[in-house]
């Protein structure tokens, strides 16, 4: 079921031994064609939106603004029970979210004073996925990180379905995360429009939200004129177990991540090899009566691993080297390891906190880095929505206390003009 990996002697360099094998990628292909669109996008605006949607999603869409109207009405329709579980999360996310303000820093020395302002972009617009699945958790993920920064426009852009509209639960979790606007376009041409803008949307300073491969590439190319959160890959699990782990919750927990479809991975680390087989049995037998068992099966066949290690620190050392979306210590004093995580996207302590907790309503964001951009880059954030200006403030004695600093400094530069800005101050009476 899983690919076994002993790497109890191994001692040279861990993301050598865990390199996956290479996968078929038709990069070149994909760029060239998301380029294409793009410039369809900039070139004719929403005519080029509404050719691209019936090409691609294959449904002719009229106004691509989704009206206030048809908002409330997907709420109104939606199951009372879900409307509360949605309304819970985004409360979540709106407390946890609300606590990663900042301060503004102040700092004085010398009589130079500086403070910096934290300023929202003046527009955000946020991707979310349709096609095999709606993803309502995106969006209160998104928009509500967005309008906590303080982000006065917020824009949603997701497919339209068959019908025309997009997802009614997608819908109902704008209305209820406060989405600004909301339109039904996907794909390529989405993060093209929010890039450049149309006559219907506005073009937007950043851009946030996962999608496939073609979504990715779009956002990496529209770098520059627009921010963005990340690259997000496909969906990433390491869990570290030992001989008092329950097989069946790793299992499911594996299973959870596995569904979103392939390229991603699952991954079960352990320094008990009768903890590994466990995991495997239980994974055969949950595997035959799960729903999406195709894109599970396809995720496994090139992600999932069952690793041997010969400790609990060599364990975590193979997980900071794979520097996976999710890590969950599923060990006894799983509390004992945390301090020697040093990547990982979002880590989960304990049997009772599972990633899928992540997901949906612990109030973290789960738009996190994959594809070991661990290493380097965070959950989307607050942060992410806004901007650090620095305020710099000097009265004459002050400038006479350090400007010679600057002005030897500017002319060990052999910057003539930068040492006569300072200069030409301190002959003023």
């Amino acid at each position: 079921m899983l690919s076994r990996l002993d790497l109890r002697a191994f001692d040279a360099d861990l993301r050598v031994a865990l390199a996956r094998p290479a996968l078929a990628d038709d990069h070149q292909q994909r760029r060239e064609l998301v380029a294409a669109v793009i410039a369809e996008v900039r070139d004719r605006g929403d005519a080029a939106l509404r050719e691209l949607t019936e090409r691609f999603d294959g449904v002719r869409v009229g106004d691509l603004h989704v009206h206030r109207d048809e908002l409330q009405s997907a709420l109104d329709a939606c199951d009372p029970h879900l409307v509360v579980a949605l309304e819970f999360a985004r409360d979540q996310i709106l407390a946890y979210h609300e606590a990663q303000r900042e301060h503004e820093a102040r700092h004085e020395r010398m009589g130079v004073q500086v403070r910096e302002l934290i300023l929202p972009v003046d527009r955000a617009g946020c991707y979310v996925p349709g096609g095999l699945a709606a993803y309502p958790s995106t969006v209160l993920m998104t928009v509500v990180a967005a309008k906590v920064a303080g982000v006065p426009s917020v824009a949603l852009c997701t497919p339209p379905g068959a019908n025309g509209h997009p997802s009614a639960v997608t819908l109902a979790a704008a209305l209820i995360a406060g989405a600004d606007d909301v339109y039904r376009v996907g794909g390529v041409q989405a993060i093209a429009a929010l890039a450049y803008g149309t006559e219907s949307i506005l073009p937007a300073d950043v851009i946030v939200g996962p999608g496939n491969a073609f979504v990715t590439e779009a956002k990496r190319q529209v770098i520059g004129e627009v921010g963005i959160d990340a690259l997000a890959g496909p969906s990433e699990l390491v869990v570290v177990a030992d001989g008092t782990t329950d097989p069946d919750l790793v299992a499911a927990d594996l299973l959870a991540q596995a569904e979103h479809g392939p390229g991603g991975q699952a991954i079960v680390l352990s320094w008990h090899e009768s903890a590994l087989d466990a995991v495997d049995e239980a994974l055969a037998t949950q595997l035959a009566v799960t729903v999406r068992r195709d894109e599970v099966e396809a995720t496994l066949a090139t992600g999932g691993r069952a690793v041997l290690v010969a400790s609990p620190d060599q364990a975590i050392a193979v997980s900071n080297a794979i520097a996976p979306e999710h890590l969950q210590l599923m060990c006894a004093d799983p509390e004992d390891l945390v301090s020697l995580v040093r990547h990982a996207g979002a880590v989960f302590v304990g049997p009772w906190a599972p990633a899928v907790i992540g997901d949906y309503v612990a109030g973290v964001n789960h738009v996190l880095p994959t594809g070991a951009a661990a290493r380097f880059s965070s959950a989307l954030r607050v942060a992410d929505f806004q901007k650090h200006v620095h305020v710099v403030t000097l009265d004459r004695s002050a400038l006479g206390r350090v400007g010679p600093f600057a002005t030897t400094i500017a002319d060990a530069e052999g910057l003539d003009a930068h040492a006569r800005s300072i200069r030409i101050r301190e002959s003023r009476p």
